[in-house]
This record gives structure tokens, sequence and C-alpha cells, in this order.
């Protein structure tokens, strides 16, 4: 009984039941630092953010992780959690760098690295694990196959980057509230050449898709608008992995791991892991 008492209470006190905001609140000094959770089962997860955002964006994924054993190590790209002009001295290949350098630091002492990434971030773990045969798995949210409406976005960059460096983030009224941590953790302008990197990342990934071998789990809200509808189907369908899975997320934005309060989700993304 006693035991039993001691699990409910251990659960209770997990990452996975805190409100999103509240813990924010407490974290603020956290937002604009990488993270390193040491685990206890030899595992570990590289769990890599999206552009414009800091580690912060798939830090409570990472504790929940750690909570289950796995060292969770959230890197900051390049260019990010500073100020937004830093992103122009930086390009994709820097990203794709930085988490390499992670991936083989935490490769020396773990037995299996898995990788998370969500929106480019996800790209980017693709391309690594199409480099790096004994990724043991990805876990790919939010990834785009195409941008919405990609090509007159892109001809629209390129020509609005004769005229100004840098542009404002647009936020759907129903998801784009101020209050969502994804806002509050991101730069909320961003400089137009860095915009095009992103495309560039997207395209790479997209050749090398079939490369990627390793047992993937896919996520997407259904409600996404930044990446294109049959993004998820599309990857799905072309990633070389055996081994794989998809779900959908309901009234979520794009970047939806920070704020999504659907515990449902952490313990799929656990179960996947575990599994595989």
């Amino acid at each position: 009984m006693a035991n039993k008492i001691k699990k409910i209470l251990k659960t209770a006190k997990s990452v996975l039941f805190a409100d999103p905001k509240r813990l924010y609140e407490k974290e603020r000094d956290l937002i604009n630092k990488p993270f390193y959770f040491q685990g206890t089962n030899g595992k570990a997860v590289l769990l890599v953010h999206g552009w414009t955002s800091v580690p912060y964006e798939v830090r409570r994924l990472g504790q929940y992780l750690n909570e289950n054993g796995y060292t969770a190590h959230g890197p900051m790209l390049s260019g990010h959690g500073t100020i937004p002009s830093d992103l122009e001295r930086v390009d994709w290949k820097d990203w794709l760098r930085d988490i390499t350098q992670s991936y083989e630091e935490l490769k020396k002492n773990h037995s299996k690295v898995y990788i998370a990434g969500t929106s480019i971030g996800a790209c980017l773990a693709v391309i690594l694990a199409k480099n790096k045969a004994d990724v043991a798995g990805l876990v790919l949210m939010a990834m785009p196959y195409k941008i919405r409406f990609e090509r007159i976005a892109l001809a629209l960059a390129k020509f609005i980057n004769y005229f100004k460096r840098y542009n404002q983030k647009y936020y759907p009224p129903t998801f784009g509230a101020r209050t969502t941590i994804t806002r509050l953790i991101a730069y909320q302008s961003y400089p137009i050449q860095s915009a095009l990197e992103t495309f560039e990342l997207v395209k790479v990934c997209r050749k090398e898709l079939p490369k990627a071998v390793q047992p993937c789990f896919i996520i997407q809200s259904l409600s996404d608008h930044v990446v294109a509808k049959k993004s998820l189907e599309i990857i799905y369908g072309k990633i070389g992995s055996k081994v794989k899975k998809k779900k959908y997320i309901r009234r979520a934005y794009h970047t939806f791991i920070s704020d999504i309060k659907n515990e449902e989700v952490f313990e799929d993304i656990l179960n996947f892991i575990n599994e595989n």
C-alpha cells in the first residue's frame, strides 16, 4: 500500500501534469539556455528546437523523458537565443554542425541516442539520421515536407529581400495568442535571408528522406498554418523507415510541443522510444 501511495505521489509531481504557462513563469531564467538532464538507463534523446526559437521549446518534453530514465539534451542552435540579427551570421549547415557535435558527445556515453526535433529541427534530425546510421530512432514534430504555398512564399521572400532585411512573424488569430509559450520564447522578427535558409533546408531534407531508415514517429497539428496540409502523409510515405508511426494533434499551433497540455502526446513519444 505504501509503495502504491509513493508511486501516485511521484506521478502527481511529474512534469507531465505541470501547467506549461505556470512552469514558464517559474523558469523564465532558463528560457535562453540549453539543457542537459543526466539519465539512468544508458540511453539519450537529443531534442532539437525550431527556427527562431530556443531549447526551452522542448525542455518540458526533455524533463519528462528524463523522469523516465533517459538523458535529455537540448542544445542551442547557432544564432538563436540572443537577438534576431545573430541569425544573419549563420546558415542551415551551421545548425547541422551544432546537433552533429551534440549527438557525437552523447554517443560517447550512451548505448543509444534518439533524436526528437520540431519544425526545422525535425528536418535537421532527418539529415543527421541519414549521416549517422547508428541514430536509434526519430521523433519528427511539425516537420514541413513543404512550406504552405512554398513557391509563392519563396518568390515573395526573395523579392522582399531586395527592399528590407527583416520581417515580422504572422500568427493565426485562433492559435496565435500572445500568451502562448511558443510565441513568448521566440524571435518575433527575423532576417529574411535566414528565412531563405529554412527554405533551402526543407528542400535538402526532402531529398534525404528516403535515406533515413531509422524507426520514426511523425506528429503534426491538424491546424498547422506553416506546413503544407499533406506534409505528414508525404513524409510517412517517403521516409526510408520500415518501422514508422504517425499522429495528428487537434487545435494546436504549428510548433505545438511547448504549449500542449495533452499528456497523451508525451506518453506516446516515450512509448515509441521505449519500443524501438
